[in-house]
């Protein structure tokens, strides 16, 4: 429910930079209201595209290990993965805080090897990977430890591995849980280990609005950067991170989509409050960064 906004806009992201590819879009969430109905049946129409809607039950998932910033529907692309089995042969799963500034052309283009489950982008360096493949057990790790985020998945290798049911049987084991910090990604990690294809950081250029509050901080976004995922809690359709330049690319798709007019989304709790806060007293918005501390 929280993520929507930003899915929207991330869709219409992608096709703002993608008008010449027939594209479909399939979101998957336990909520969908009548407002979001509004405004994606009006993003379909806007860009003459096709957008599903996919109620999911999550009660299942529930059971799986989360976090304050991780609820239960990170476990969501599992569900995906599987449901296109037999009905296309590869699918981009996105995050809804990943927004799109180039051409997908070469994702749309790509074919799989026949063992290969899918195309990835690691996070960090070989000395982050050494120490997640220690941590996690699992030897292949040191060769990249990817962001879960971006996913380029071969459905029917991936259906063939029953990486789904693996990785759910894997998050009920105590003692693989103990070794976690990253339900979803630490367990895909493990099972695709030397199964995985390498992309361009480009595809999944990750960035934490939270940076800003940093003396100072390298901005991995260039020319090239196709998607910008945007991690951390702080988020561009948050009111107190919108005028940074490094979220100008969604304020852009957000400007070319239904929601061009919706308000950005306020805080609405403790968590959200402080960090709300801390941007506005970064930017010497005194007041109001005094007044979301009380």
């Amino acid at each position: 429910k929280n993520f929507l906004f930003g899915c929207g806009i991330s869709i219409a992201s992608i096709l703002k930079y993608n008008e010449g590819n027939q594209l479909c879009f399939h979101i998957f969430t336990d909520y969908f209201g009548d407002d979001d109905r509004k405004y994606f049946d009006a993003l379909a129409r806007q860009y003459k595209t096709r957008i599903k809607i996919y109620l999911i039950n999550g009660d299942r998932l529930r059971s799986l290990p989360c976090t304050k910033n991780w609820t239960h529907a990170i476990y969501f692309r599992f569900v995906i993965a599987d449901y296109f089995f037999n009905k296309a042969p590869k699918v981009l799963y996105l995050d809804a805080d990943i927004i799109c500034q180039g051409t997908i052309e070469p994702l749309i283009n790509y074919t799989f090897s026949e063992h290969t489950v899918a195309m990835v982008v690691t996070e960090g360096q070989k000395d982050w990977w050494a120490k997640r493949a220690h941590s996690l057990g699992v030897a292949g790790i040191a060769n990249g430890y990817f962001n879960s985020g971006f996913l380029l998945i071969n459905t029917n290798q991936w259906t063939n591995e029953r990486v789904s049911a693996r990785a759910i049987a894997m998050l009920s084991d105590p003692e693989i849980v103990k070794k976690i910090t990253h339900p979803d990604q630490d367990v895909l990690n493990m099972l695709l280990a030397d199964k995985l294809v390498y992309a361009d950081i480009k595809y999944n250029t990750q960035f934490s609005l939270n940076y800003q509050l940093k003396e100072s901080f390298k901005n991995p976004v260039t020319n090239d950067t196709v998607f910008i995922h945007y991690i951390g809690p702080t988020k561009p359709w948050h009111d107190w991170a919108w005028d940074y330049p490094i979220s100008q690319a969604f304020m852009a798709a957000k400007n070319a989509s239904p929601w061009k007019d919706t308000a950005l989304l306020k805080p609405v709790n403790s968590n959200q409050l402080r960090y709300s806060a801390k941007h506005m007293l970064k930017k010497k918005q005194y007041i109001k960064g005094f007044g979301n501390y009380l």
